[in-house]
């Protein structure tokens, strides 16, 4: 019994290492542990989307930022920055169309807007935010890089500068320019075939240093036990199992684990 219990430990542990070394940017869970605290990362990809210099003061992964309506929904970011300026950030990976879904852009940029005033500040000084959502696919399917979305007035045509700004980034571009490379960079499971050297730094501390390995390690895990158990209350055991690993699948991309 003990033998069976110790070569079952050691399968788990080949199939959790066999997703880490298919993970990539696309899976937040990698992807929110390489942009935590990482300032020049951020500033590199907020600098290629936005097409500009920016300079981030703070920048925190996975951070939540909780409702504060009573039963309202609170919501966790991808990536949180803050730049010199006041300007908050959100950057979200996606890989479903329902992640990436446009109505979820306005509830995150709502949220942002609604935690950078004090009681009685005048509306004027509301920063500008920024909710850029890399998506894996092309969300609008018309082959750009980047889609940028902006109020204006339909009457005149003129832009309406209330100082949010949404973006969508098209994960599937592939051309031979900087967002080219940088989603290539996305898309990548090996840190030593990167082209941004603040990208690979990251993805390698995760995935081949020890101490940041055994914290993916830890994550994944967690990921699986905390599926398993909200499935089995409501759908039973076997379920549970199988919508955990299908989740566990979906979160982690390009891992190629089985059923099993």
């Amino acid at each position: 019994m003990a033998e069976n219990k110790s070569s079952k430990v050691m399968q788990d542990y080949e199939k959790v290492n066999r997703l880490i070394d298919g993970l990539t940017l696309f899976d937040d869970d990698l992807m929110s542990r390489v942009f935590d605290k990482n300032i020049e990362a951020t500033e590199l990809i907020l600098r290629i989307i936005l097409g500009r210099k920016i300079t981030v003061i703070r920048v925190n992964g996975q951070e939540e930022v909780r409702n504060a309506e009573v039963g309202g929904r609170n919501i966790t970011l991808d990536v949180y920055a803050l730049d010199e300026n006041g300007q908050e950030m959100d950057i979200e990976v996606q890989g479903n169309s329902e992640g990436a879904h446009i109505r979820r852009a306005r509830y995150h940029s709502s949220v942002l807007d609604s935690k950078m005033l004090k009681e009685g500040q005048p509306f004027k000084k509301l920063k500008d935010s920024y909710v850029i959502f890399i998506y894996r696919h092309d969300k609008f399917k018309k082959g750009l890089p980047v889609y940028h979305i902006d109020r204006y007035v339909r009457e005149t045509g003129e832009i309406f500068e209330d100082g949010s700004h949404i973006v969508y980034v098209n994960g599937n571009y592939k051309g031979d320019d900087e967002i080219g490379q940088l989603m290539s960079d996305f898309h990548q499971v090996d840190p030593d075939n990167m082209h941004y050297k603040e990208l690979s730094q990251g993805v390698k501390h995760f995935k081949e240093v020890e101490e940041g390995r055994d914290s993916m390690c830890e994550a994944v895990q967690e990921y699986a036990k905390e599926y398993a158990k909200e499935y089995a209350k409501e759908y039973g055991e076997q379920r549970a199992i199988r919508e955990a690993t299908e989740n566990v699948k979906k979160l982690m991309g390009n891992a190629g684990v089985t059923q099993e």
